[in-house]
C-alpha cells in the first residue's frame, strides 16, 4: 500500500522523537551526532540550495503572467495591492500572537543552553551583526535592498531581499519588451519553474528521513517536555492567527465591502478549501477555485481568470503568518531577543518571499529559510518545527485559497463585473451594523 507524503513526514517525525529519547536514555548520542545528525544537515542544506532558484523563476513568472503592462497598471495594481495588504495583516496577526503568548519562551534555560551550544557559532554572528548595524546609517536597510552585484547577491541567501529586487525589475522589464521578444524568455522562465518544482518534490522524498534525523538530534541533546510543550503552544499560535484571517478578517471584508451572505461564501467555496486542505497546494487547487468563484460566486471570468492564478502564485496569507510566528519561535527558543527593526525585516521579508513562493507542498518551508536568514537566526532551528510543518501547511493553503477567493470578489465588486448575491440564514453570525 503506498503511503502519501505527509503521513510519511508524521511517521519519521515519531520514530524520530522515540529514538532521540531512546538515544539519550541509552547514551548514544555521540552515535546520532555522527551517524544521524548529518542526514538532517544535508536535508537543511537542500533547502537552502533550492531557495535562490525558486525565488528567480517563480517570481518572474507570477510577473510575466500579467502579460500586460496596461492590465498591470489597473486591474493588476489593484490585486497586487489587496494581495499585498491582506499579507501585511496576515504577517502582522501572526507576530502580534506569537509576540503575546512567548510560545519559544517556554523552553527551559537547559534545553536553550544546548541548542545555543549546538549553534554557537551563529549566535555570535548575530550579536555582531546587531551591533554592526547600530553604527549604520537609518537608511541603511533601505540602501541594502538595492545591489550592486546580483551574482554576488544570489550567492549568499542573506541578500534574498536584494535577489526579489532584481527579480521584480526584471520582470517588469519582461512585460515592456516586445511582446515577440520576451515569448523565448517567458518559455525558459516556465521551464525552468518547472524544473525548480520537480526538484522540490524529489527533496521531499527526503522529507521523512530528514526529519527523522532532525528530531532524533534534536531529542537525543535536549530534554523533551518542555521543548514539546513549547511546540504545541507555538502550533496553537499559528492556528490562531489562521483562524482570525478565515473567519474574521475575510468575513468581515466580505460583508461589508462585497455585501455578500457569510454563509453562501463558506458553503460554496468549501469543495475549494477542503481540496486544498488535503492537496496543500493552491496550484492543485486552482481549478477548483476558479470554478467555484465564477459559477458559484457570480465572479465575471475575466476578473476570476486573471485575479485567481496571480493570487495562487503571490498571495500567501497563510505561509507569511507561519513564517513570521515560526521566526519569532525560533529566536525565542535561541533566547535572542528581536527588536522592532527585526520584526519588520521579518514581515518584509516574509511579504516578498511569500510573492515569489510556489504553490505547492513544502516551499514554504523553503521560504522560510530565507526570513530566518535575513534577521540571522539560525536556520537550523527548522528542527524545532519542521515536525509540525505537514499539518500546519494544510491548515495555511486553506488560508491562501480563501484569501484569493475574497481578493477576487474585492475586485470583481469594484470593477461591476459581480453577479448580485443572496444573503442565507447562516449570516446572522457575521452580521455587520450598517448605516
Amino acid at each position: 500500500m503506498k503511503i502519501a507524503l505527509h503521513w510519511k513526514i508524521l511517521i519519521g517525525m515519531a520514530l524520530g522523537a522515540v529514538f532521540g529519547y531512546a538515544a539519550s536514555q541509552a547514551g548514544w548520542t555521540t552515535f546520532v551526532d555522527n551517524w544521524v545528525a548529518p542526514f538532517g544537515k544535508i536535508f537543511i542544506n537542500l533547502l537552502k540550495l533550492i531557495a535562490v532558484p525558486l525565488i528567480i523563476f517563480s517570481l518572474i513568472k507570477g510577473i510575466a503572467d500579467l502579460k500586460d503592462i496596461r492590465k498591470f497598471s489597473k486591474m493588476g495594481g489593484k490585486t497586487i495591492g489587496l494581495y499585498i495588504l491582506s499579507t501585511i495583516l496576515a504577517i502582522t496577526v501572526g507576530l502580534l500572537i506569537v509576540n503575546t503568548v512567548q510560545p519559544g519562551k517556554k523552553i527551559t534555560e537547559e534545553t536553550r543552553s544546548s541548542l545555543m551550544k549546538d549553534y554557537e557559532s551563529d549566535a555570535i554572528k548575530k550579536i555582531d551583526a546587531a551591533s554592526a548595524r547600530k553604527q549604520t546609517s537609518p537608511l541603511q536597510p533601505l540602501v541594502d535592498i538595492v545591489p550592486d552585484n546580483f551574482i554576488a547577491a544570489a550567492g549568499n541567501n542573506r541578500n534574498m531581499l536584494q535577489v526579489i529586487f532584481f527579480v521584480i525589475l526584471f520582470g517588469i522589464g519582461l512585460l515592456l519588451i516586445d511582446p515577440a521578444k520576451a515569448e523565448p524568455v517567458k518559455r525558459l522562465v516556465e521551464g525552468m519553474n518547472d524544473v525548480i518544482l520537480k526538484i522540490i518534490d524529489i527533496i521531499m522524498l527526503m522529507a521523512p528521513y530528514g526529519v527523522f534525523a532532525l528530531l532524533a538530534d534534536l531529542v537525543a541533546n535536549a530534554p523533551t517536555a518542555d521543548l514539546f510543550a513549547a511546540l504545541g503552544l507555538y502550533a496553537l499560535c499559528v492556528v490562531i492567527g489562521l483562524a482570525i484571517m478565515i473567519f474574521v478578517v475575510y468575513p468581515l471584508v466580505i460583508r461589508s465591502y462585497v455585501g455578500m451572505g457569510i454563509g453562501r461564501f463558506f458553503r460554496e467555496i468549501s469543495p475549494a478549501q477542503l481540496l486544498a486542505f488535503s492537496t496543500s497546494s493552491s496550484a492543485a487547487t486552482l481549478p477548483v477555485t476558479m470554478e467555484r468563484v465564477t459559477e458559484h460566486l457570480g465572479v465575471d471570468d475575466e476578473v476570476s481568470s486573471f485575479v485567481l492564478p496571480v493570487g495562487a502564485t503571490i498571495n500567501m496569507d497563510g505561509t507569511s503568518l507561519y513564517q513570521g510566528v515560526a521566526a519569532v519561535f525560533i529566536a525565542q527558543a535561541f533566547g535572542m531577543d528581536l527588536g522592532l527593526g527585526d520584526q519588520l525585516t521579518i514581515l518584509a521579508t516574509a511579504l516578498l518571499a511569500s510573492i515569489g513562493s510556489a504553490a505547492v507542498p513544502g516551499a514554504g518551508m523553503v521560504m522560510l529559510v530565507i526570513v530566518l536568514g535575513a534577521v540571522g537566526i539560525p536556520e537550523g532551528g527548522l528542527a524545532l518545527i519542521f515536525a509540525m510543518d505537514r499539518p500546519l501547511d494544510m491548515m495555511r493553503t486553506v488560508t491562501n485559497v480563501t484569501g484569493d477567493a475574497t481578493v477576487s470578489l474585492v475586485v470583481a465588486k469594484s470593477e461591476d463585473k459581480l453577479g448580485n448575491p443572496q444573503p442565507n440564514e447562516l449570516d446572522d453570525f457575521y452580521q455587520i451594523t450598517s448605516e
